[in-house]
């Protein structure tokens, strides 16, 4: 039987990581920022409400969607956070203050309602909930990261420490850092094997000193992390590639409703977009490429909610730029950056000056390239004499 993947052992890590949580913020140059988790990206209507309340109310006036499928609130006075805890909470968004900052959850998009082996939504819920009532889980870095995937192969390859992918409709793989270890179960007991696994990851990072922040950091971290779980081995599959952008445009359900899959350009939607989305369905779904899925429109509403959306900025168009760009915070939000990346890449998107002949690109304000999406991607980099695109 293959072994998982071998890892090299890596560089300590020197600080404690500080990724934000709702609760937590981190001070940037335009106020707090605070990082709302929303496990499998899925939200009903009522939390999107109160998301784009809390956005109007409390911050700068937009949500900001992120590469993990969670939301952002931006320009927050310092003495804002005890009030949008209490609203999150109030919503059901904040199921566990001890464990909000590691309830990081991608599904797959659409599942449930359009391809895929079988609907990974339940997962979502018992993976959160199991997650939230350990209090060793607490303890998980705030990088850690679940991916559940429904056999489509859409978010294994995102960079999970644990997930779980559908290798048909009765037969589940375990992943580790990305990769298939061996591991196998039953639908039915695929939660309880990715739970035992993030028990396994936090049991092995702390025998390795308990500082990595990812399971890729720890000296061969999916075999050892795999050697501590139980479940039946099979011969590891190669799993399939993580595709560049995500779906867009319409896809038509299962049951015969359609699903509209809009971009958000730079992934930041106003709060009279989120009302909008929150108008057009009960659940919406974010995703991983700063897109929003509004599932379950009759026929006859796909054409009107399309419409009203693409008149908000929205992407449904497979060829837009948008679909290829993206930008870290820059001016003003971040005081290291040396430009105001986001208006840069707008212009340039608009006026199709876009470098490298627009391909897949991310515009960073300074040489740490915040928020760059994985793979294969040209950097345009903010320096004092113009940007540097590499």
């Amino acid at each position: 039987m293959t072994s998982p993947a071998v890892s090299s052992p890596a560089v300590p890590r020197v600080r404690v990581d500080a990724c934000p949580g709702a609760l937590q913020t981190h001070t940037a140059a335009d106020g707090e920022l605070a990082r709302v988790r929303v496990p499998g990206g899925l939200l009903t209507s009522g939390q999107l409400r109160v998301l784009a309340a809390a956005a109007r109310d409390l911050g700068d006036g937009a949500l900001e969607l992120t590469s993990r499928g969670n939301l952002q609130l931006r320009g927050l006075a310092p003495e804002a956070a005890p009030e949008l805890g209490r609203r999150l909470a109030a919503a059901g968004l904040l199921p566990s203050e001890s464990h909000e900052r590691v309830r990081n959850v991608l599904a797959s998009a659409l599942t449930g309602r359009a391809g895929g082996h079988l609907d990974v939504r339940p997962w979502v819920t018992a993976f959160d909930a199991g997650l939230c009532a350990d209090p060793a889980l607490a303890g998980l870095p705030g990088r850690f990261l679940a991916t559940l995937d429904d056999g489509r192969g859409d978010v294994t390859g995102l960079g999970g420490d644990v997930g779980l992918f559908a290798l048909g409709p009765d037969a589940v793989a375990l992943t580790l850092a990305g990769v298939d270890s061996g591991v196998r179960a039953a639908p039915s007991d695929a939660v309880g094997l990715a739970l035992a696994a993030t028990l396994a990851f936090l049991a092995e990072r702390t025998a390795q000193g308990g500082t990595a922040w990812r399971l890729a950091e720890l000296t061969d971290g999916p075999a050892r992390v795999a050697a501590r779980v139980p479940g039946p081995r099979a011969t590891p599959v190669p799993l399939p590639p993580t595709p560049v952008t995500g779906p867009v445009g319409a896809d038509v359900q299962a049951d015969g409703r359609t699903a509209l899959v809009g971009v958000v350009p730079l992934g930041r939607l106003g709060a009279a977009q989120a009302d909008l989305l929150a108008g057009l369905a009960d659940e919406v779904q974010l995703t991983p490429w700063r897109s929003v899925v509004v599932p379950d429109l009759d026929e006859h509403r796909v054409d009107d909610a399309a419409v009203d959306l693409h008149r908000t900025g929205v992407v449904f168009d497979a060829d837009s730029p948008w679909l290829r760009v993206t930008a870290c915070a820059g001016r003003p939000g971040c005081a290291k950056s040396l430009a105001d990346v986001r208006a840069d890449a707008a212009a340039a998107a608009a006026t199709g000056t876009l470098p490298a002949d627009g391909t897949r690109q991310h515009w960073a304000g300074c040489e740490r390239r915040c928020g760059r999406p994985r793979g294969d991607v040209v950097d345009v980099v903010a320096s004092p004499a113009g940007y540097r695109v590499s």
